[in-house]
């Protein structure tokens, strides 16, 4: 059995979510084949030769794929599918955005947000908010597969695959790249991060995010979240929202302050390693979810804590 991994990346180094996903498609068994689709992406395509258990790396360059977009993408990925029984893709941004094209255009299932592999051809997917885990086995010949990247570790380095250069596929022009306006922080990005520290709509301002959680953040290292009834009430950016319709996260540490624990919101954390909530109602449901909670109002913990963390040189 032969995988296809589509990486992920921003054309000068691989992304995180590529790494865990190899963990699940290595656990397909047989070879795994990792595509970098880009636009002067050496860089990329030398990290991901490096990967534990890469066979070979499959590099094609042309201005449509600079910034991944989903139709020249799929064109790409259709037309190497032949020689593979799985392809293979992070549920990320993009991989949600491409995917569902690649299924389309092969005329296949695909099997979206996995968080087991049971068999190369059964796999565990989490439904309902991540209520109920579903068992689905399919019988196509080819597997088309997100992976939720959250339930995987990331593989690490002890590779030397080598590397291939690949011509790129017909672009039909269906898509053409306008612009982008991105986020600039100097915190860890908030679905790799080790420690995430969020806020809900007991927050009440934007201003309070800046006060009490960011002082926090800071002497952590940690990024900063949010929950979607503070991101709806404008306190959060929406790529902080963390949940079911948000981004789905896992942690080392995860700090819940002012958060009710909302099923949705749930859904997105609670692979966390340890969880810490903090808020003044006792009777809130994320502290059933929680490794340690402190009932308090947020407004005097969260500068309690962030005194605390600097006396011990943080």
């Amino acid at each position: 059995m032969t995988t296809l991994l589509i990486a992920e990346h921003d054309n000068k180094s691989l992304k995180d979510a590529t790494n865990k996903a190899l963990t699940a498609a290595k656990a397909l068994s047989g070879d795994v084949h990792v595509l970098v689709a880009g636009n002067n992406c050496k860089a990329v395509a030398d990290a991901a030769a490096k990967l534990d258990g890469v066979s070979k790396v499959l590099v094609a360059e042309a201005s449509p794929y600079e910034h991944m977009l989903a139709e020249p993408t799929a064109a790409l990925v259709v037309s190497l599918a032949g020689g593979y029984d799985a392809i293979v893709s992070p549920a990320t941004t993009s991989g949600k955005n491409i995917m569902p094209r690649v299924a389309a255009l092969l005329d296949m299932m695909q099997i979206s947000d996995i968080t087991k592999v049971v068999a190369p051809d059964t796999f565990e997917r989490p439904i309902y908010a991540g209520n109920a885990i579903q068992t689905v086995k399919s019988n196509d010949a080819r597997k088309i597969i997100t992976v939720r990247t959250a339930a995987f570790q990331a593989t690490g380095e002890g590779g030397s695959a080598p590397i291939e250069n690949i011509a790129a596929a017909n672009d039909l022009a269906l898509s053409l790249f306008v612009g982008e306006e991105l986020s600039k922080s100097d915190r860890p990005e908030l679905t790799s991060a080790r420690i995430i520290i969020s806020g809900g709509r007991a927050m009440q301002s934007r201003e309070n995010f800046t006060k009490y959680i960011e002082p926090v953040a800071d002497k952590l290292g940690a990024a900063m979240g949010a929950s979607r009834a503070a991101v709806d009430a404008g306190y959060a950016p929406n790529d902080w929202q963390v949940g079911q319709t948000g981004k789905v996260v896992a942690p080392e540490l995860y700090i819940a302050v002012g958060i009710s624990g909302a099923i949705q919101h749930l859904a997105g954390m609670k692979d966390s390693k340890i969880i810490v909530a903090i808020n003044k109602d006792e009777e809130a449901p994320i502290f059933q979810v929680a490794d340690y909670g402190l009932v308090a109002d947020l407004y005097q913990a969260l500068p309690q804590l962030a005194e605390e963390l600097g006396k011990i040189g943080r």
